[in-house]
């Protein structure tokens, strides 16, 4: 794994790039090589230790690509991105686009369809690899199901079953817990769903009874109330952020998890 886990305050920055012309965050989108190449070097400069790549929208709205598609649109910025020698991980939920990537550089896989198809359990099995593996009602993330009552309590129960699966493929102990705030559920609206996520934040201590490493999709809209739940997310010192500012997730998780001296 990247990381020895449990961290005292640390926290590992994946920074974010987007290939798909979908993606809500279009100042994170980079089409092409050199578009990423240079985006890549911002987000490491800013403070990101590796790079997060996707090529399909996860939000409910986006158009749905073929894994040939998305490798067309994945393949000219990893090539760029890998030939800075750092760790890639693929955010796809399409085995055919994972095994491409991986041949081309990637190494952690951000498992968009939490390894529901045996054939992506396969693969991760295979390559060996760190998988993000996020929370996830549902096959689609573009159209979850509702959590009703604790949303917490339904996550602890989820990720129990889903990594009783990950046992028979001995790739447990490989997996980062993702509460899948990042894509789920779509068509809320947002004081609904800031309301989820807050619920969901202030409960990630809960899932520490896996003994697996925390990894949260942090907030990337600028406003108080998801400053909140940012600073809410890192309170619980958490192992990993995905972020499109890794300076700013850098600044407030040192200022809430200060080093001891």
């Amino acid at each position: 794994m990247i990381t020895t886990w449990p961290s005292v305050v640390d926290v590992e920055i994946f920074g974010v790039i987007n290939a798909s012309p979908d993606s809500l965050a279009e100042f994170s989108v980079a089409t092409t090589a050199e578009a990423a190449t240079a985006y890549a070097k911002k987000l490491l400069a800013d403070g990101a230790d590796h790079i997060d790549l996707g090529g399909q929208a996860s939000h409910g709205s986006a158009a749905m690509v073929t894994p040939d598609e998305e490798w067309a649109i994945l393949e000219p910025p990893l090539r760029a991105i890998a030939e800075l020698g750092v760790t890639i991980s693929v955010d796809t939920w399409q085995v055919e686009t994972a095994r491409r990537a991986f041949d081309a550089g990637a190494s952690v896989l951000n498992a968009a369809d939490a390894l529901q198809d045996t054939e992506m359990l396969e693969f991760a099995a295979e390559r060996e690899c760190d998988v993000v593996l996020p929370f996830m009602l549902g096959p689609d993330p573009r159209h979850l199901k509702h959590v009703e009552g604790d949303p917490v309590e339904v996550m602890v129960s989820w990720f129990s079953e889903r990594l009783t699966e990950m046992d028979r493929y001995g790739i447990r102990h490989r997996c980062y817990l993702d509460p899948g705030t990042g894509f789920a559920p779509a068509h809320w609206e947002w004081e609904d769903r800031a309301e989820y996520q807050r619920k969901i934040y202030s409960g990630l201590d809960r899932l520490r009874v896996f003994d697996l490493p925390i990894y949260v999709p942090v907030p990337w809209k600028q406003s108080p109330d998801r400053m909140e739940l940012l600073d809410i997310a890192l309170s619980h010192n958490i192992d990993f952020a995905r972020s499109h500012y890794p300076a700013q997730v850098r600044e407030r998780h040192d200022a809430l998890n200060p080093q001891t001296p």
